[in-house]
């Protein structure tokens, strides 16, 4: 039996004798229709948009296992398989109650969220799943940072924490009408508030400054900048990639993900404007894309050129100025014009390039510069919005063009430093909360020592010490005396353990000093071995 049409089902329950009821009927039966329609479409708008981000796993995934050592494959991936189970636990539990949970402008402004927690009460379920997506992205800009090096443990800590606790608050100050950055609040900072559509800040840099934190105190892999004593190397020692072709996988993946990102960081698309935005947001990250990777490829062949006088294409460069070009249009991809997106791609090229080279400098060990693309980037996303944003775009995506970008403020005669001033307040307020809550639940990690791998474990690889074998059959970055090594300091202490009853939980696998693997006397220096004596020697002494 076919359904029944509107007039139909209208002429059923109204009749047809009464002209005026029945067109009633008809009007509100076809404005409901049309208003499930319109919900229904900006739901699956938001899901399609929630799978492409969380599409980007793929990608940070294949990017992160390219980068680092084959020996250590395994481990990276698990570990970004864990930020999405790990997440999804932190950001159910606590992470959108703190986000968005209790939001009601008549509140005023908030710190954190107070309700909602494990998706109890009245939630928007496409809403969430679009969120937590974000969430989980921004857990995994640190893996890449702090691979071959990290344990488990302190790996799904820091996931949960991070997903559950820190980018929850920075969501909350930037996004939720209760936000004392959101420029959705009734009130918002300044008459204007933080613009940032989707995250250049709290999503990019607070993942950046996460992991910049995490590498300092995790400290670099062993080799990359000293040497077996101690000595400083002249310079960086390489570790990687052992793929390129995972890397390239890893950055196309990001890059379509990214077209969930940011497009779909309007929340809806059922209006004309709605479309309008959305379209101008894509179209804007692909210039930021191709401005990133244009930029970072040939301004780094200049700089080598110079250097040794020969010309090189350096294909990390140009990836990850890609990758910075699009966490920097991140922030503006809606209230700027094409060309200054492209404008913002090339600058951000350059940003990764100085920002890569600086930490560095500082020894600082991040294994897929995630520091310099995420936090640096990021925040060059949130100032270039305080500086190219134009009142036309401000104007259809419906916010207010009293505050406009400060090259547009300088041209209209003003001068006025509002909306640049707030998005530097938006910069230092995502490095001050994620640093300061951040570091000490680090230390935390470290006291307990949770942090960090076992030397001999670390000089073998994660995969063969701790998952099982090697990713690769023909894997031979883990040299066999090590990993004979290994296995008899494990086998040593399993027979301590069974002969005193205690487990082995928390016991290192490091290599015995080399004056307990000799008898005594082969222990000390030549001259210090004395020999035997004889009968008559011991006579004369006596």
């Amino acid at each position: 039996m076919s359904e029944q049409t509107i007039f139909e089902s209208c002429v059923t329950s109204q009749g047809a004798e009464d002209v005026t009821a029945l067109l009633q009927c008809v009007s509100d039966s076809t404005e409901a229709a049309r208003s499930s329609l319109i919900s229904g479409v900006d739901t699956f708008y938001l899901i399609f948009a929630g799978a492409l981000v969380f599409f980007m796993q793929i990608g940070f995934a294949m990017l992160c296992a390219g980068s680092i050592r084959e020996k250590n494959v395994k481990n990276v991936l698990l570990w970004n398989l864990l930020d999405s189970a790990g997440g999804a636990f932190g950001f159910w539990a606590t992470g959108y109650a703190f986000a968005y949970g209790g939001d009601d402008p008549a509140k005023g402004k908030t710190f954190i969220g107070n309700s909602g927690f494990f998706l109890s009460g009245d939630t928007d379920m496409e809403f969430w799943f679009f969120q937590f997506a974000f969430a989980c992205a921004l857990s995994s800009i640190v893996a890449g940072t702090i691979a071959e090096r990290c344990k488990m443990t302190a790996y799904l800590c820091y996931s949960i924490f991070l997903c559950g606790f820190v980018y929850p608050v920075a969501a909350h100050s930037f996004w939720s009408v209760n936000g004392f950055l959101s420029p959705f609040a009734e009130d918002p900072l300044w008459g204007s508030g933080a613009l940032d559509l989707a995250g250049s800040g709290p999503v990019h840099m607070t993942g950046g400054v996460a992991a910049l934190v995490m590498a300092i105190l995790l400290g670099p892999r062993k080799g990359r900048f000293y040497d077996e004593d101690g000595v400083p190397l002249e310079e960086p020692k390489a570790m990687g990639p052992h793929s390129a072709s995972l890397q390239f996988l890893g950055t196309f993946a990001l890059w379509f993900g990214w077209y969930g990102f940011n497009p779909g960081s309007t929340l809806k698309i059922s209006s004309e404007n709605l479309g309008d935005v959305a379209s101008l947001v894509a179209v804007n990250t692909t210039l930021g894309a191709a401005a990133g990777a244009l930029s970072g490829m040939f301004t780094s062949t200049v700089i080598d050129e110079r250097k040794t006088g020969v010309y090189q294409w350096d294909t990390t460069a140009a990836m990850n100025g890609c990758l910075t070009g699009l966490v920097a249009v991140t922030a503006p991809c809606a209230t700027v014009e094409p060309w200054a997106a492209f404008v913002i791609g090339i600058v951000a090229g350059w940003v990764y390039l100085g920002a890569s080279a600086l930490i560095l400098r500082f020894k600082i060990d991040d294994a897929v510069d995630a520091i310099p693309v995420h936090m640096f980037g990021g925040a060059w996303g949130v100032i270039s919005t305080g500086l190219f944003t134009n009142a036309y775009r401000l104007d259809v995506a419906g916010a207010s063009t009293e505050h406009l970008g400060w090259f547009y403020e300088w041209g209209r005669g003003s001068g006025n430093f509002t909306l640049m001033g707030i998005q530097l307040i938006a910069v230092l307020f995502v490095l001050g909360w994620t640093a300061v809550i951040f570091t000490p639940f680090i230390y935390c990690l470290k006291f307990l020592n949770w942090l960090r791998i076992d030397p001999l474990e670390e000089e073998v690889g994660m995969d063969i010490s701790r998952h099982k074998g090697p990713c690769y059959e023909s894997e031979g970055s883990a040299n066999a005396e090590a990993i004979m090594e290994l296995s008899a300091s494990r086998r040593n202490l399993m027979m301590d353990s069974s002969s005193s009853g205690r487990g082995i939980i928390g016991k290192s696998f490091k290599r015995d000093k080399p004056d307990d693997k000799k008898p005594a006397d082969e222990a000390k220096p030549a001259d210090e071995v004395k020999p035997e004596e004889t009968p008559a020697d011991a006579t004369e002494n006596a």
